[in-house]
């Protein structure tokens, strides 16, 4: 199972915190996994939409659209954050 977490208006909007889903793969990207999850229709597609600036992370560490996500792997999704 790959664990996926959702944080701030990303939360707001999908209305859940975490889930867990099956890889569809042996191997899969943060892409990967993004469209998948926009496959899925409302409200996903609106929230995770390739033209809104989301970031993940994997296990916990910043990671590009390319990485590699596997089964037992941590995926977090988040808005950029700006501080002041």
């Amino acid at each position: 199972m790959i664990q996926l977490r959702y944080f701030a208006s990303l939360r707001e909007q999908l209305g859940l915190d975490a889930e867990a889903i099956e890889p569809t793969t042996a191997s899969a990207t943060v892409a990967e996994i993004r469209a998948f999850l926009c496959a899925r229709g409302t409200p996903w597609a609106q929230a995770l939409a390739p033209e809104q600036r989301i970031l993940a992370a994997v296990n916990q560490e910043l990671a590009r659209p390319e990485a590699p996500v596997a089964d037992g792997d941590e995926v977090a999704f988040f808005p950029p954050v700006t501080g002041g």
